[in-house]
């Protein structure tokens, strides 16, 4: 009983320590290219050695970065998010798949079409994994708001 209640310890504090760790910091902004039409920037920096994983990190592998909009009938999304930043690949072992991933900093913009001469916000979630060689922090999911006006 001891044993167990030593164990129970260890993963509170394990996990106490892990939510301490956030060597990432996400911004939002929006940038207007023409008339109704922006782009909704999404950056993260992070903290090296820590790197995130691009949205296209085959399945096997660890969690890929995922985007989730609300619904907005104000909004219509046009094409698929892009990722600008400096792309990296490398194979793991541990997951047996090929990883695509960023260090240092990332931005990722949505191009959004928004009904004439109004204000909205494009709200939803961004859900990521941050690793660094020796371990990964557990998957969060943080909610964002980008006012378009």
């Amino acid at each position: 009983m001891k044993g167990l209640f030593i164990f129970g310890i260890v993963l509170i504090s394990i996990g106490a320590v892990a939510q301490q760790i956030s060597p990432e910091k996400w911004t939002y902004s929006v940038k207007k290219t023409a008339p109704g039409v922006y782009e909704l920037h999404c950056k993260v920096t992070i903290e090296l050695p820590w790197h995130i994983y691009s949205q296209w990190t085959p399945e096997g592998g660890p969690r890929p970065t995922e985007f989730s909009f609300n619904k907005n009938p104000m909004i219509a999304f046009i094409g698929k998010i892009k990722e600008n930043g400096k792309l990296k690949q490398r194979h793991e072992e541990v997951f047996k798949v090929d990883v695509k991933y960023f260090d240092g900093k990332v931005d990722f913009v949505q191009v959004v079409k928004v009904k004439s001469g109004i204000k909205t916000n494009a709200t939803g979630t961004v859900s990521y994994m941050i690793c660094n060689d020796e371990m990964c922090l557990p998957p969060q999911t943080k909610s964002f708001s980008i006012l378009i006006q």
